[in-house]
């Protein structure tokens, strides 16, 4: 399968990475662009978050106008001093790029500007690709936990006469980052301070954001005793299973009957989760519209409105607690039966997502004496009736 790559233009590119540097968040950039913030992390993802710089023409190389007065030149019969007069460029350097793009017959300026473009852009080996004792002397600090900044300053200090065997901390940062570099293994990430999987502006700060918090969130601590010993219907879990190119399932779980939902959903987005959620559950009797307990990600951020429009209490777990929606994690994995990793969930229709509930609610359970979720939720349906 072929993977679907975001295009934003060359302008957005460049707008999303000063707005990176300023230390904005992937989901205050994408609010800027309109793209959910998977969108936004797959760019940054790229160069590990680190700005890849702008291409500039060196002065020094010869440019397309140059070369379309070389072209001119050549096809008027002019010598190649005569050309180089005109251009203000020594013979030699014309004469090297008349033979290098094909000859006085075969020479043609446009091709010949993008074949030069192209060429420049070969990156120059790092001093770690180049020096195989030093770069196992950085993978060995790495895995000590030292960090770029130690291990750089330790160098100076260790081979205080041996340029060779210095490294910036920068350039340890992004051979780590940028793995198309193809330096130092991705594992050493996990010996950073962070262990994030992205370089950081220094300028990103987390207070005041909100970041991994739920405003006015209320705590599953303070979660009716009913909801817990599963003595009365109508109580929800749920969580986002995640696809390849940044594709997601909404699965709602109710905890009595074990019966499932599958919604599809636009992204991970709170406006297209929450929106989503509500069209779902609007359809389930009064009755079965209790509670709803959800962990603690962003994606449900506007739990607020989601009360509002469904009359359901929204729970929150506590952090790295996934235990506490167990039977919702415990769906989860049944259903990668069908949704495997790293595969595109937004092919799927909401009828076929319907279909796959649909098989798993009809399967028997032990742990409801082998009678299915379906049979068990029918008779709550039948009760609230």
């Amino acid at each position: 399968m072929q993977t679907r790559k975001p295009v934003l233009s060359a302008s957005d590119r460049t707008e999303m990475w000063r707005l990176w540097k300023q230390g904005l968040s992937l989901h205050e950039i994408g609010a800027v662009f309109g793209r959910n913030n998977g969108t936004i992390h797959w760019y940054f993802s790229l160069t590990g978050g680190i700005f890849p710089g702008i291409r500039r023409r060196s002065q020094q190389h010869l440019s397309l106008s140059e070369r379309e007065d070389i072209s001119r030149g050549l096809a008027t019969g002019q010598s190649i001093r005569q050309i180089a007069r005109l251009i203000g460029r020594a013979p030699s350097t014309v004469s090297r790029e008349i033979i290098r793009h094909g000859g006085d017959k075969k020479y043609r300026a446009v091709v010949a500007d993008s074949a030069a473009w192209d060429r420049t852009r070969r990156p120059k080996l790092c001093r770690l690709a180049t020096n195989a004792k030093l770069q196992k002397i950085v993978a060995d600090k790495l895995r000590l936990d030292w960090s770029p900044e130690q291990i750089a300053g330790w160098l100076k200090v260790q081979y205080p006469d041996d340029a060779e065997m210095r490294v910036s901390h920068e350039t340890i940062y992004r051979s780590l980052f940028i793995q198309a570099r193809g330096v130092l293994k991705r594992e050493l990430k996990q010996h950073l301070r962070t262990k994030r999987g992205m370089r950081r502006s220094k300028n990103f700060r987390t207070k005041g954001r909100g970041r991994g918090q739920i405003v006015d969130g209320i705590s599953i601590r303070e979660r009716p005793a009913e909801v817990e010993d599963r003595a009365i219907p109508g109580h929800w879990e749920g969580d986002l299973i995640a696809g390849a190119n940044s594709t997601y399932i909404a699965t709602l779980v109710e905890r009595q009957s074990r019966f499932t939902m599958l919604v599809k959903v636009a992204g991970k987005d709170t406006e297209s989760v929450v929106s989503a959620l509500i069209d779902q559950v609007q359809h389930l009797p009064n009755e079965l519209r209790q509670s709803l307990t959800w962990d603690r990600g962003m994606e449900l951020a506007l739990h607020k409105q989601f009360t509002v429009a469904t009359d359901v209490q929204v729970y929150f777990c506590d952090p790295q607690s996934p235990w506490q929606r167990g039977t919702n994690e415990n769906t989860n994995r049944l259903l990668r039966q069908y949704f495997p990793k790293k595969t595109d969930l937004s092919v799927h229709s909401q009828e076929v997502l319907n279909e796959v509930a649909l098989r798993l609610n009809q399967r028997p359970r032990k742990t409801l004496g082998f009678h299915s979720p379906a049979e068990k939720f029918g008779e709550s349906v039948a009760l609230t009736g």
